[in-house]
């Protein structure tokens, strides 16, 4: 509930900070004075902007099952299966969350874990990953993973994700509208070609910008997440192995909604793009820690 709260208020100073600037900047008096509503476009803006993060939030935990076609092992009595989810809930417990739902998907070695809400979300395994690893690294990923939804990271970066969409949709509109009304001087009651140009273009230009910040949290947060896994199983050379493996597999691609929450994900076409450090930075960071 806390970070729920905060992605709420988040989102209102947002719109405060945008619409105080606007005011400031006299952006407000022109653009009413042009036929654009600020409140309106704050509002357009806010719906835009967090609408899609939060849907994508609330249904991401039957859209990774369906789309990975993970099955649940809670309640299975396959001695494995047992196992993994033995694991989860012990980590869980150090972790003071509730009993994620536990899952099991074929595919090369990979793991995420997705919800909305610390105590009801999914830890998923490839078959990949058991096959390949030894059990201490096994569960030395689970606990990454656990460490994600204690550290509430799919709502953080949910938040993080709106909030730069807020400001892309804001302000590829508000530059959109100085381009048609003062450079190319469009007196007519409504927008021209020049504001639907600027505004397309925009969206792309700034939506790459947005991206890389939100890549750039997602960094940050695996160093987190890594670290949460040494101190849940109470030492980090098991982490550290795990990540040795996975350098030296090929680790298997993820649906895009659970990219960021993946034990490893490839990068984009930039560094800059990637959701997940190098391996060896990973390594060298959890080496380096206390």
């Amino acid at each position: 509930m806390k970070r729920v709260f905060l992605f709420i208020v988040t989102n209102l100073a947002v719109m405060l900070v945008l619409g105080v600037a606007a005011s400031v900047l006299g952006v407000n008096r022109y653009l009413t004075a042009n036929g654009l509503n600020l409140g309106m476009l704050l509002g357009f803006a806010a719906l835009m902007g967090f609408g899609g993060a939060i849907i994508s939030l609330l249904i991401s935990k039957p859209m990774a099952k369906w789309s990975t076609r993970a099955q649940v092992i809670n309640q299975s009595a396959d001695p494995t299966h047992r196992w993994i989810v033995s694991t989860v809930e012990q980590f869980a417990s150090k972790a003071g969350i509730g009993m994620p739902e536990v899952a099991i998907f074929e595919g090369a070695p990979n793991a995420f874990a997705t919800g909305a809400f610390k105590n009801s979300a999914l830890v998923a395994v490839s078959t990949g990953l058991l096959q390949g690893m030894t059990k201490d690294e096994v569960e030395a990923v689970i606990g990454h993973e656990v460490a994600h939804i204690a550290n509430g990271d799919m709502v953080t970066m949910t938040l993080i994700q709106g909030v730069m969409n807020t400001f892309v949709v804001f302000l590829s509109r508000v530059i959109g509208y100085f381009v048609d009304r003062v450079i190319l001087r469009n007196q007519n009651d409504g927008p021209g070609i020049g504001y639907y140009v600027s505004t397309f273009v925009l969206d792309m230009v700034l939506g790459v910008l947005a991206a890389v910040v939100v890549a750039w949290f997602s960094r940050q947060r695996e160093y987190r997440a890594d670290a949460g896994a040494a101190q849940l199983m109470g030492r980090k050379q098991p982490m550290i192995n795990a990540l040795a493996r996975l350098g030296g597999l090929n680790p298997g691609e993820l649906p895009r909604a659970v990219e960021a929450m993946g034990i490893s994900g490839k990068g984009g076409v930039m560094a800059l793009l990637s959701t997940h450090p190098p391996i060896e930075d990973r390594i060298r960071a959890l080496q380096q820690s206390a």
